[in-house]
């Protein structure tokens, strides 16, 4: 089927309008929403990004269904009611007022052209899809909605798998009496809209027969903080609205950007999701008087073990809709608003032809309102009281990085929001747009359900609160009245406090204009903090350790999951449970370790990421799922069985293949030439070339692809057999915290010679300016990543002067020690670099 193309001037008389005569100026004929779709026909199909078609039943077919309902004045009445701002809190008697508005509206006739043209074009693409009766999504279109700034999606209804003419018209009722639902009404009073000034249209699209497979959202950036260089995705099994509502905890999965194009496989993370229940069809059909039936069109069931167990997408697929994405977004930023946006996107998979489709693109509004004008100041939140002294009574989700403090407030339905309290926390199943009235004046909320994409998480982080979902439990170990804190402040997992706590929110001005000579890095282990830590200025990271993936993402010794087989029922059942989704328990290692490097990566790109190799002593590895059976007992592990010398022994040697393996997926399958590898602990410069030669061995060779090989000098042989070194390595960076230990004889550990310990001793310090000085002559890098610059700012000084090329400090020193070293710089003559401002 052809449709005819209307002019300008003739879209604004019509009742219907075709996807495919639509484009994203129509806004005020068929809202954003349904012009959003008919600009993706219009322009994003001939690249081959498929949207379901169908046709809008326009603002002016709403307008003529009031005035033909004679409803107009009963419109005016409650905006008259609403003058008095009183009003808005009586929950009891605007919900009152809005029932007896939308029962009306259903009751009501279409007129009678209206009625006989969405018949007809319901007919019409009945025939041009082949099937009687064809299953659409009804969706409601605002004339303000999906518009850069405002957020009323989600406020009016979406029925799905409407099927047939009576239901169709029903439908179509129930999405203009949505207009008046509560939350809606109480969103255009806050935000200054008239109650009558908001016209309707609404989208008849062929819905996709995604029950029997997936879909999911995606958005242009991460949501948790705004980072912009990658693609975030969700996907869980059936309709969408299951994620969109927060019934199902969804599979996630990030991909970079950048490489899109050009690297076999850019997806930097992979979760895997509980999906324990997915929305199907459900059989529809009419109540009484042409009304919706109280049967719902649809349904939720639960998902087989088998298949929550494995993720609902292949890798092609993500890629494919990450790069959909792009050309979206790259679309709308420069063809529609002629401004950078970021886009929220759903997406669909069709069960019966497992092609992948977009039914929804708008932009993003929680950070993109938000970027000018926090773009330089960085908050950082933290517990006053040492957090192994509180007790945790759950965790979840964090939704931003705030923490907040008050009574626990559980609220089981919408039916008793008018109890809560303001400035209490809202502990309740999940959340819809009907609690939003309350969501607004709550301290922070907890969920039991939910994922980063559910409704609570959308609106906590407009509105700024810090939200913890999907605590499963949440309502049942949290007690009605207690006091909790809720801290969203420790990275992707939020965990609820026992008691009311005191905490700290650090707010720093972050110059980003200049910078010192002398590079400022940051070291950095955790990748989950990564994004957020990134819009600190710096120049890339100096220390990326290992071992804070392989505890906390992997959590099993390598050789464990090698020889699985091999060990006893016990271990198995943990490595079970911890490798959810992995058949091949070894590849699990070497994912986990892929994706967290890379997520580190992919925060500071361009600039360099010194990933140092896992530098574990045997006790540690011991502490590993498994790890008693691979490790030896030794009495001194600190100078004992590491570093560069664990890596070719046949002991560890088959482990540290699987580091060599993420880290080459990192560089040459994701893109992410930024990274930089690190031989910690390498006593002689033999070991750096056996080391090197079996990494060669796994198409880690130095030179090749740009890789860089640095070395850790934290020995004194490194200092003094420096210019040997330097013919191997491009470059040093000097572990402070060992090469004073080892330099004065004393383990940092032992509290009786505690206080000799110190990095501005004087034989440390020349040990430090002679590696300097060696590296220099031999044309390397040499830079600092312990923790001394960032405890001393006299050390940090001290090594300035030295000329070193880079200092790595802890974020938090960061912005204080930059300008300190400004200032040092300037006197000795140093004029600063002058970097271009991008737009956040």
């Amino acid at each position: 089927m052809t449709t005819s193309k209307v002019t300008q001037n003739n879209k604004a008389s019509k009742n219907i309008l075709w996807f495919d005569e639509i484009s994203a100026t129509d806004t005020e004929y068929v809202g954003g929403k349904v012009a959003s779709l008919g600009e993706m026909v219009n322009q994003l199909q001939k690249v081959g990004i498929r949207v379901p078609f169908g046709f809008a039943v326009s603002a002016k077919a709403y307008r003529r269904f009031l005035d033909h309902a004679n409803l107009s004045q009963q419109i005016n009445e409650l905006s008259k009611w609403l003058e008095n701002k009183e009003n808005l809190h009586k929950h009891e008697a605007l919900a009152q007022k809005a029932e007896q508005l939308r029962e009306a509206i259903r009751k009501s006739t279409l007129p009678s052209e209206v009625e006989a043209e969405v018949l007809s074009a319901y007919e019409n693409l009945c025939k041009r899809e082949g099937v009687e009766n064809l299953p659409v999504a009804v969706r409601s279109s605002a004339t303000a909605e999906d518009l850069p700034g405002t957020s009323f999606a989600g406020q009016y209804e979406t029925i799905l798998n409407v099927r047939g003419k009576s239901h169709l018209l029903s439908a179509l009722k129930e999405c203009y009496a949505s207009v008046f639902v509560h939350r809606a009404i109480c969103y255009r009073a806050e935000f200054g809209f008239e109650q009558n000034s908001i016209a309707l249209a609404v989208g008849i699209q062929r819905m996709v027969d995604a029950g029997n497979a997936c879909s999911g959202v995606m958005f242009t950036l991460d949501t948790e903080t705004g980072f912009d260089k990658v693609v975030f995705l969700t996907a869980s099994y059936g309709l969408g609205e299951n994620v969109v509502q927060g019934h199902v905890n969804p599979d996630e999965y990030y991909v970079f950007k950048e490489s899109l194009e050009t690297a076999p496989c850019p997806i930097i993370q992979k979760t895997i999701g509980s999906k324990d229940t997915k929305m199907i069809y459900a059989a529809s059909e009419n109540g009484p008087n042409g009304t919706l039936s109280k049967n719902p069109t649809t349904k939720i069931v639960p998902v087989p073990k088998e298949y929550r167990e494995r993720f609902a997408l292949e890798n092609e697929e993500i890629l494919q809709l990450a790069k959909w994405a792009v050309r979206i977004q790259r679309h709308y930023s420069q063809i529609v608003y002629d401004n950078a946006v970021q886009m929220d996107i759903e997406w669909a998979k069709d069960a019966v032809t497992g092609e992948l489709f977009l039914v929804q693109a708008r932009p993003e509004t929680a950070h993109s309102t938000k970027r000018n004008k926090i773009a330089n100041v960085f908050e950082n939140y933290y517990l006053k009281t040492d957090e192994s002294k509180l007790v945790t009574l759950i965790t979840g989700r964090a939704i931003g990085s705030k923490m907040a403090s008050g009574k626990a407030q559980i609220i089981q339905s919408t039916k008793d929001i008018r109890v809560f309290v303001p400035g209490n926390i809202l502990v309740t199943e999940m959340t819809d747009p009907d609690w939003e009235p309350v969501m607004k004046t709550a301290a922070a909320i907890v969920t039991n359900k939910g994922g980063r994409t559910c409704h609570a998480a959308i609106v906590c982080r407009e509105i700024g609160i810090p939200a913890i979902v999907g605590t499963d439990k949440g309502t049942k170990v949290i007690k009605d009245g207690e006091d909790i804190t809720v801290s969203c402040a420790g990275g992707e997992v939020g965990k609820v406090y026992q008691g009311k706590l005191e905490f700290v929110c650090e707010k720093m001005e972050i110059p980003n204009e200049i910078r010192p000579r002398t590079k400022i890095m940051m070291n950095l282990a955790n990748p989950s903090e990564a994004f957020k830590m990134s819009r600190i200025p710096n120049d890339g990271v100096g220390l990326a350790r290992e071992e804070f993936i392989i505890n906390n993402y992997i959590g099993i010794h390598p050789l464990a999951l090698l020889y699985y087989d091999q060990q006893d029922e016990e271990v198995k059942r943990i490595i079970d449970k911890k490798t959810v989704g992995y058949k091949d328990k070894a590849q699990f290692f070497v994912e986990k370790l892929a994706f967290g490097i890379a997520m580190l990566a992919t925060a500071f790109y361009p600039n360099d990421i010194i990933v140092r190799l896992s530098d574990f002593k045997t006790n540690e590895y011991g502490n590993l799922v498994g790890g008693t059976a691979y490790e030896p007992e030794e009495h001194n592990p600190m100078i004992g069985f590491r570093g560069a010398s664990r890596y070719y022994d046949p002991r560890y040697k088959e482990g540290f293949i699987l580091e060599c393996k993420a880290l080459k997926r990192v560089r040459d399958e994701m893109g992410l030439k930024n990274v930089k590898i690190m031989i910690p602990f390498c006593r002689t410069v033999e070991e750096g070339i056996r080391v090197q030669e079996l990494m060669a061995s796994q198409g880690l060779k130095r030179g090749e692809n740009g890789l860089e090989l640095y070395v850790m000098c934290e020995i004194p042989s490194n200092v003094i057999m420096a210019d040997l070194f330097a013919k191997i390595f491009d470059g040093f960076s000097i572990g402070s915290n060992d090469l004073t230990s080892l330099v004065l004889g004393l383990d940092r550990d032992n509290e009786i010679i505690a206080h000799l310990y110190d990095e501005r001793n004087p034989a440390v310090l020349k040990m430090i300016q002679q590696v300097i000085s060696e590296a220099h002559h031999a044309k390397r890098k040499v830079g600092i990543c312990g923790q001394g610059p960032s405890d001393y700012p006299d050390f940090a000084e001290f090594l300035v002067r030295q000329g070193i090329d880079s200092l790595s400090l802890t974020p938090d020193v960061i912005p204080k020690t930059t300008l300190r070293i400004l200032e040092l710089e300037s006197k000795m003559g140093l004029e600063p670099r002058k970097l271009e401002v991008l737009e956040p």
